[in-house]
C-alpha cells in the first residue's frame, strides 16, 4: 500500500525506484549467460590460444597460450556466475571488461586500418578480413553501467550493504571521475592510442587538479 508521501512523488520518480531494482539485473542476467556459455565452450573445447601466436598485449604476452586460456576460461565461468547473483557486481564487470578488451585486441580487431571509415567496417559480426568487434564492444556498453552503478538493489551487493547498515550517500568529485578515466583510458589505449591516452591524461588531469578550499572565519585576535 502506497502511503501519502509516496502518492505525492512524480510517476517517474516512482519507476526510478523499479528502476534500480530491474535495469542492472537485466544487464546482469544476460551478459552472466553470455560470459558463463563462452567459459563453458573454452571447459569442453580445445585450446586454439596457440594459433594467435603474439598477439596478446602485456602482460598476457608473457603468460602462454595454456596459462592464458585457464585465466580466460574461469575468469568467464566465475564472473558470469558471479553478476548473476550480482557479488562483486564492481569489480568483476570491471575484470570482464578487461577481459574483453584483451580479446577485442588479439582476436577481433582489424589488424591494419588506415582510416576510421576502414576501422568501422569491422564493427560487424562476420570474419571478411575487416575485423569483428561489434559483439564485444555492446558487452563493453553493457559492463560500463555495472562497473559504476554496481548490481542494483536486486543484488547479494545490496543484501550485503543493508546487513552492514553502510549505505552511503554517493557523491561524483573529482577524483572519482578521474580514477574512472584514467582506468577506461589505459585499457581502451590498447585499442585507439590516441583516444585511450587522452582519457587517461584526462584523468591524471582531474585527480591532480586542486581542489578550492573555503576558510571557515575565525574570531578576530582581542
Amino acid at each position: 500500500m502506497f502511503n501519502n508521501k509516496t502518492r505525492t512523488q512524480p510517476l517517474m520518480s516512482r519507476v526510478d525506484g523499479v528502476g534500480q531494482w530491474l535495469a542492472p539485473l537485466g544487464l546482469r542476467v544476460l551478459l552472466a549467460w553470455e560470459f558463463f556459455e563462452a567459459g563453458r565452450e573454452k571447459l569442453q573445447g580445445e585450446n586454439w590460444f596457440a594459433d594467435l601466436g603474439d598477439k596478446f598485449p602485456l602482460p598476457f604476452s608473457l603468460l602462454g597460450p595454456n596459462v592464458n586460456w585457464t585465466l580466460a576460461t574461469w575468469m568467464e565461468l566465475a564472473g558470469g556466475l558471479a553478476l548473476l547473483l550480482g557479488l562483486g557486481t564492481r569489480y568483476v564487470a570491471a575484470t570482464l571488461w578487461v577481459l574483453t578488451v584483451v580479446a577485442i585486441y588479439a582476436v577481433h580487431w582489424p589488424s591494419e586500418w588506415s582510416s576510421l571509415a576502414e576501422l568501422w567496417q569491422g564493427y560487424a559480426i562476420t570474419n571478411d578480413g575487416f575485423g569483428n568487434y561489434k559483439l564485444p564492444l555492446i558487452y563493453l556498453v553493457m559492463l560500463l553501467p555495472l562497473m559504476l552503478g554496481g548490481g542494483g538493489r536486486f543484488s547479494l551487493d545490496h543484501l550485503i550493504r543493508i546487513r552492514r547498515n553502510s549505505t552511503v550517500a554517493s557523491t561524483a568529485d573529482n577524483t572519482a571521475w578521474g580514477l574512472v578515466l584514467l582506468a577506461i583510458g589505459v585499457t581502451v589505449s590498447l585499442l585507439l592510442p590516441w583516444a585511450g591516452g587522452a582519457l587517461a591524461i584526462a584523468g591524471i588531469a582531474l585527480m591532480t587538479w586542486p581542489r578550492r578550499t573555503t576558510q571557515v572565519g575565525l574570531p578576530a585576535a582581542a
